[in-house]
C-alpha cells in the first residue's frame, strides 16, 4: 500500500480540526478537494475515518488508531523542519572537528574563537588525534571535518583543500652552536643525538622516506608522540630536532634555538582541511571552511 503524504496530511488536519471547512481554511484548499481527499483515503485504505455529522466530524475507532500514528509523524516532521530552519540560519547546531595536537595548538585556537564569537549557537565537538584517526573519523561520520597534515593517502572519497605550507626544519641548541654555519647533510645529523616522533605517525612516515630516499634510516634517539614537545627538549640541549618552522619560531627568535643548514631539502607539506564525499558538510561547517580560508585571522 502507498498512499499519498498529502492524503494524510489533509486527514491530520480534518481529524486536528474535527471539521471539514475548518481544515480547509488552514491547508488553503477548497472544502470539495478536503472532502474528496478524504473519500480517496478511506477508499484505499478500505475503512471509514469520519462520521459526518451537522456540527462537523467524528473518528471512527479506525480513524482514531489512524490520528494518533499520523500525528506523532507530523510532529515528528513539524520539529525535523524546524531543526533545518534554526540549522541553516546557525542558531542551533553541532560542528565536529578532528585535529592533530600541533594543529590545535599553532593553527586552529584562533579561528576557532573567532568562530565561536561569530556563532555562540553552534555547540563545538573537537577531538585530538593523528592524521589516520582523523580520516578514520570523516570516514565514519564521527567528524564534519579533519585538519590535519599532509601527506594524506589518495582516496577518491576525501576532499583535501590546502591551507597553509609547513616548512620543516632541524634546529639545535646553544650546546651545537658549534655547528650554527656548517653545511650539513642528512647523513651529518647520524653523529648527533636526534629527537623526532615515534613510529606510525604520518610526520614520522614522511621523514622516515625522506631518509630513505638519501639511502639513510632514521635512528633517532629520542622518540616522542607530540611535535610540541621537540622544541623543549633541544632548548635543553637534548638533541637536534626536526620540526615545523612554525613550531621552532618563538624559540628561535629568542636565540635559545636555531636552524641547522641542511643540503638536503625537505619535501614541501602542507597543513589541509579534509572531508568525506559521502558525509556533506552541514551549514556549520561551511561557515568554518570559509573562516579557515582567512588569513587575516591567524595574524
Amino acid at each position: 500500500m502507498s498512499v499519498s503524504y498529502d492524503y494524510y496530511k489533509i486527514f491530520y488536519y480534518v481529524a486536528k480540526y474535527r471539521n471539514i471547512t475548518a481544515a480547509a481554511n488552514a491547508l488553503f484548499l477548497s472544502q470539495p478537494t478536503v472532502s474528496r481527499t478524504i473519500q480517496n483515503l478511506e477508499t484505499e485504505l478500505g475503512c471509514q475515518l469520519f462520521i459526518r455529522s451537522k456540527k462537523g466530524v467524528v473518528l471512527t475507532p479506525e480513524g482514531e488508531i489512524l490520528y494518533r500514528y499520523v500525528s506523532r509523524a507530523h510532529r515528528s516532521i513539524t520539529q525535523a523542519e524546524e531543526a533545518l530552519t534554526e540549522a541553516r540560519s546557525l542558531n542551533k547546531g553541532v560542528l565536529r572537528i578532528a585535529a592533530t595536537e600541533m594543529t590545535m595548538q599553532n593553527f586552529l585556537m584562533p579561528y576557532l574563537k573567532r568562530y565561536h564569537s561569530l556563532y555562540p549557537s553552534i555547540k563545538l565537538e573537537i577531538s585530538n588525534g593523528t592524521t589516520s584517526e582523523g580520516l578514520l573519523m570523516l570516514g565514519s561520520n564521527l567528524a564534519d571535518l579533519a585538519v590535519i597534515t599532509s601527506p594524506i593517502p589518495e582516496n577518491d572519497q576525501l576532499l583535501v583543500q590546502k591551507l597553509r605550507p609547513i616548512n620543516d626544519v632541524c634546529i639545535a641548541g646553544k650546546q651545537y652552536e658549534h655547528l650554527k654555519e656548517l653545511p650539513l647533510s642528512l647523513a651529518d645529523l647520524g653523529q648527533y643525538p636526534l629527537i623526532c616522533l615515534k613510529k606510525g605517525l604520518t610526520t614520522r612516515i614522511f621523514l622516515d622516506h625522506v631518509f630513505e630516499s638519501c639511502g639513510l634510516l632514521l635512528d633517532p634517539d629520542i622518540e616522542i608522540a607530540s611535535s610540541e614537545l621537540i622544541t623543549p627538549m633541544v632548548v635543553l640541549n637534548m638533541g637536534i630536532g626536526i620540526v615545523p618552522l612554525r613550531l621552532a619560531r618563538p624559540e628561535i627568535e629568542k636565540g635559545n634555538v636555531f636552524c641547522l643548514s641542511i643540503k638536503e631539502k625537505f619535501p614541501p607539506r602542507d597543513l589541509c582541511l579534509v572531508s568525506h564525499v559521502d558525509y556533506p558538510p552541514s551549514a556549520a561547517a561551511r561557515k568554518f571552511e570559509d573562516l579557515l580560508m582567512d588569513d587575516s585571522i591567524s595574524e
